[in-house]
């Protein structure tokens, strides 16, 4: 994407023409050379085109001042690897990169439809056996090695197993029912060496758009995983399920600031909420915000019955503001963490504990 040709060395053309061929590869090698190092700054492309739930600020790149310092240095691609983001995990991405278009293609292809549960037999499991003790790390090592040594070849799901497949199964974040699923054979297995680079490089790609300083402390939504992680000093200290927002009410991606921690929060009830899923029981049910522990205020400010409204003569537009007040049934739970952004999003507990038991965990309201 970034190659220019060369013009011939020995050429029958006229000292004019050489010329002009020169100051075309001239222009030509700088546009390309000015486009990698805004790339690799970045990012190919623009993520706010792409959706709207992407919402990442311009890196400004000048472009005379590149040029510059181009035509002055002899070191050219140290300056372009400069450009780069220089953060922990986009160089270890990079390393990563070599090793898989070094590596040799996946030679153990599973299944993808497998499904095994404990007692049940398949000429698959040996094959899964063995992915998961080429990626044992110490710790796994340790408390599973030995099992694996002693089964690793056999057909039959051996209960022996089960406390492996579920620690590897909570590893990558799933539940750990023991069961092995298409789920379960896709993290473990299944993607073709070409499939495996193509991920490693949209995601140099998504890190591209983010500052190349992330900054420390930090907290990080990794949002196709449902995880939040705390990073300090380059190393992840918590690591925790996270609930985001459902197909209908998609979390953005974004970063900002985090300003403030409240606990024991009221709930602000959005407008939304208040219009779409509060206001047709309402108009049955007027006194159900005032047992359920809601406060109900008009446009001055004045808190009012929640029963001694009219809702059945309001529809997408209500003069009301509703929220809930602090208890162990409060919607954001016990803590609410504020980054105040345009998207009024922000990170809250919540009494629902059971949404952390499953694994698609993209069930709230953004």
């Amino acid at each position: 994407d970034y190659s220019v040709d060369i013009p011939a060395a020995a050429t029958s053309a006229t000292p004019e023409e050489r010329t002009r061929e020169l100051v075309r590869f001239e222009m030509a090698l700088s546009a390309r050379v000015l486009r990698y190092a805004h790339d690799a700054q970045s990012g190919r492309v623009d993520p706010n085109r792409m959706t709207g739930y992407y919402d990442f600020p311009a890196k400004p790149f000048d472009l005379e001042g590149a040029l510059k310092t181009l035509a002055h240095t002899q070191e050219v691609r140290t300056y372009l690897e400069s450009r780069h983001p220089q953060n922990p995990e986009y160089q270890a991405l990079r390393v990563e990169l070599e090793a898989l278009e070094a590596s040799e293609e996946n030679e153990i292809v599973l299944d993808p439809k497998l499904l095994l549960k404990p007692g049940e037999s398949s000429p698959e499991l040996p094959k899964l056996l063995t992915l998961i003790a080429r990626n044992l790390d110490d710790e796994m090592g340790g408390n599973y090695g030995e099992v694996l040594a002693r089964l690793g070849k056999s057909e039959v799901y051996d209960p022996e197993l089960v406390p492996v497949i579920k620690a590897v199964q909570q590893r990558e974040g799933m539940k750990g029912d023991g069961v092995i699923g298409p789920r379960t054979v896709a993290l473990l297995a299944g993607a073709s060496k070409a499939d495996r680079i193509e991920k490693v490089k949209v995601a140099l790609e998504e890190l591209r758009w983010l500052p190349s300083d992330l900054g420390s402390p930090r907290v990080f939504i990794n949002q196709p995983a449902f995880t939040a992680s705390y990073i300090d000093d380059g190393e992840e200290k918590l690591k925790t399920r996270a609930v985001i927002g459902r197909v209908t009410n998609q979390t953005a991606f974004f970063y900002d600031q985090i300003k403030q921690v409240d606990f024991h929060p009221y709930w602000g009830v959005p407008q939304s909420i208040i219009v779409n899923e509060m206001l047709p029981r309402l108009r049955s049910d007027p006194g159900y915000l005032d047992r359920a522990g809601y406060e109900v205020t008009d446009s001055r400010g004045r808190q009012i019955p929640s029963s001694e409204v009219d809702w059945g003569a309001y529809g997408s537009k209500i003069p009301f503001s509703v929220r809930q007040q602090p208890s162990e049934a409060n919607a954001l739970g016990e803590l609410k963490i504020l980054f105040p952004n345009k998207h009024a999003i922000y990170m809250h507990d919540t009494p629902q504990k059971s949404f952390f038991a499953r694994d698609m965990r993209a069930l709230s309201h953004g």
